[in-house]
């Protein structure tokens, strides 16, 4: 039955790409002139558009995104966001997940990509793995925005979770910043983005529903740069466990 299906499944992604690029052509102009507006009400405004965008994009292609709330966000407040990191559908889902001002770190690779990279470097913080100078800066900027009240998250796998396991082990980032600045951090699960998109093959988009979990908040302000390896065992656990009560289709 699989190979009557491929074709179909071929023509749905041909026009998810297409969706995806006209969209964005759409939403270029207005990212340029966002960028005038500097850093800070700048990449407000962009992030916005990359809102708009993906409340057209979802539905249009299928893709029935929910949003789940263990306990809700607080008004006016700045997290920390970390979330598992499975799929190349994942950048995508984060303006139709957070719907307040963020920051997410992404890869830097992914601002050559002509006409997404404009607006996808001016909408995030990149970071060179391969850079401790660039790392260093990118971690100031990081700083910086959280201490303007925008919000920042983290993949803290740093790549695709391809393990069998619901987590790749963290990175150290997310839980210092959060402890130096005294932020709490928000765990956010993406349950469905596997099953959507698999990270090995950009063809294998499909519709159908994609979930993200909002776990309750960890507070941080009492804690010190002695504390990073606990608190990110506490969140790793946390995720870890939840994760597999949401049935997480990776893992075996």
């Amino acid at each position: 039955m699989r190979w009557l299906i491929k074709p179909f499944q071929l023509l749905y992604c041909i026009y998810a790409l297409l969706l995806f690029v006209a969209l964005m052509l759409i939403v270029f102009p207005f990212a340029i002139l966002s960028s005038f507006f500097g850093r800070i009400n700048g990449g407000n405004m962009l992030y916005r558009l990359c809102m708009v965008w993906a409340d057209l994009w979802f539905p249009l292609v299928g893709i029935f995104h929910k949003n789940i709330y263990e306990q809700p966000l607080r008004k006016g407040a700045s997290y920390v966001f970390v979330t598992n990191h499975t799929s190349y559908l994942d950048a995508a889902i984060i303006p139709k997940a957070v719907r307040q001002p963020v920051r997410p770190l992404g890869k830097v690779e992914m601002a050559k990509v002509p006409i997404f990279g404009y607006i996808y470097k001016n909408a995030i913080v990149t970071v060179d793995r391969s850079s401790a100078e660039n790392r260093s800066k990118s971690v100031r900027i990081l700083r910086s925005v959280l201490s303007k009240g925008v919000s920042i998250l983290f993949f803290p796998e740093g790549t695709f979770n391809e393990s069998g396991k619901p987590l790749k082990s963290f990175y150290d980032g997310a839980f210092r910043i959060a402890i130096e600045t005294k932020t709490p951090i928000k765990p956010v699960l993406y349950v469905d983005a596997y099953e959507r998109l698999h990270p090995h093959n950009i063809f294998s988009l499909t519709p159908g529903k994609n979930r993200v979990v909002f776990l309750p908040e960890i507070p941080t302000e009492n804690l010190t740069n002695k504390d990073i390896a606990a608190l990110k065992q506490q969140v790793y656990d946390l995720m870890d466990t939840k994760l597999r009560e949401y049935g997480a289709s990776w893992i075996v």
